[in-house]
């Protein structure tokens, strides 16, 4: 009895040990995790705020991915625990989602933000607190090297790579003088700015930049601002107003439209067979991932659609009416698998100073992600030292209410040279 008295205290003591050499917010349940217990991911959703729409989706396709990962086995043999906290889209709520994902619910990981002002504002607090933070966002603030070495983007490309890749083919094929629509907050200003960048390297002129602020319901006012002149007009927007943005567009220009070029969170979550969208015929949008299925969809496109519920025309499989964020939401399902590789290789156990250094540094010594079931958008690249991946990007035209692939981009085509180096900040 003494013996075994001795041995508890021991063992106690020596978890003791572990645990207080651990810094908040990891101590309790490090020591009391392991075996097979649920590998707990935090899940920072827009279910509420102008990013409801794709959060809705977002949602759908992390459930849809987390089920087939625990009919596989799980992670390293641990089904995965989604811990999802709605952050309204907004910045300040989003430190604070953050926090208590960690602090309170004490995630082994934090992923799936999108709005990439929520992202600015929260990657701070996932820094401070040394937990990994996996954003599916697009915008250009991670491969910058703004953040920090917590913040990671492995499952979708940002905007620089988009316009890269896309521009040449918008100067070369719609015309050389173009004129920007686009949000008036990070992501938007990603597309001016290095949209300018590339319209001056390839002869091209931007005519007039037109800003628009997110929470916008009304866009009459800001198409009179396109010059006359103008051959191409260059559109982005996102948020509940797209619908109605993009009606406008068509009343004010009419059939003496110039060509227009969108990327297609103009119409994420939207019907292209709306009414009022019919002067959108013959226009172009950036596609990642094709919203309409095609004889040509690959075999893991398919079960991918089918895993997530959506039909060959990107709606829900239950409610045709119900339009998804298909070019946006691939990025949870493809952040979701790269999770478990890191994890796997990383032999991640715990949340702690130690297990985090392991997943980052594995994380930032993979080099390409193979086309499939796993990552269905297509094969990607992956630079360690940005912490972002790079793919192929697509150019779709409208035919007869339906957008149709005309042009794919090669991954070459959107690389750009590193302006940052995250493996040099201290872990």
């Amino acid at each position: 009895m003494a013996s075994r008295s001795r041995r508890n205290f021991l063992k106690a003591a020596g978890a003791l040990a572990v645990a207080t050499s651990l810094p908040a917010p990891w101590t309790p349940r490090a020591v009391a995790q392991g075996g097979s217990a649920p590998l707990r991911l935090g899940f920072q959703v827009h279910r509420t705020g102008i990013g409801a729409v794709y959060g809705r989706w977002y949602e759908r396709t992390t459930t849809a991915a987390v089920k087939l990962i625990n009919e596989k086995g799980g992670i390293a043999g641990r089904p995965i625990e989604i811990v999802a906290e709605d952050d309204g889209t907004d910045p300040k709520r989003g430190a604070e989602v953050v926090e208590k994902l960690a602090v309170q619910h004490k995630v082994d990981l934090i992923f799936g933000t999108l709005f990439s002002h929520v992202v600015i504002a929260s990657a701070p607090r996932a820094g401070e607190l040394k937990i990994p933070y996996l954003v599916v966002s697009e915008g250009y603030h991670v491969a910058s090297g703004r953040l920090n070495r917590y913040v990671f983007q492995p499952g979708i490309t940002d905007v620089r790579s988009q316009v890269t890749a896309v521009a040449p083919w918008i100067l070369k094929n719609l015309g050389k003088k173009v004129t920007l629509i686009f949000p008036d907050y990070a992501f938007g200003h990603d597309h001016r700015d290095f949209f300018s960048r590339m319209a001056a390297a390839q002869g091209g002129t931007v005519r007039a930049l037109v800003p628009i602020p997110p929470t916008e319901t009304s866009f009459t006012k800001y198409f009179p601002r396109v010059p006359a002149d103008t051959d191409v007009v260059y559109h982005v927007m996102v948020g509940p107003g797209v619908l109605t943005f993009v009606k406008e567009m068509g009343e004010h220009f009419g059939r003496r439209r110039p060509q227009l070029f969108g990327f297609v969170d103009s119409l994420e979550g939207v019907d292209l067979a709306s009414p009022g969208l019919e002067f959108l015929e013959g226009t172009y949008f950036w596609e990642a991932f094709p919203r309409y299925a095609s004889p040509t969809t690959p075999a893991h496109v398919r079960t991918y659609r089918e895993r997530v519920g959506v039909n060959d025309s990107g709606a829900s499989v239950g409610d045709p009416k119900d339009v998804s964020t298909f070019s946006h939401m691939f990025g949870c399902w493809e952040t979701l698998f790269v999770i478990k590789r890191a994890v796997e290789q990383s032999r991640y156990r715990n949340p702690g100073a130690g297990d985090y250094k392991a997943f980052v540094e594995t994380l930032e010594g993979f080099s390409s992600f193979p086309e499939g079931l796993e990552h269905p958008q297509g094969a990607k690249r992956f630079v360690g030292r940005l912490h972002q991946v790079f793919g192929h990007q697509t150019i779709s035209r409208v035919e007869k209410r339906r957008l149709g692939v005309v042009h794919r981009t090669a991954i070459e085509d959107s690389m750009y040279p590193p302006e940052a180096d995250y493996t040099k900040q201290p872990l």
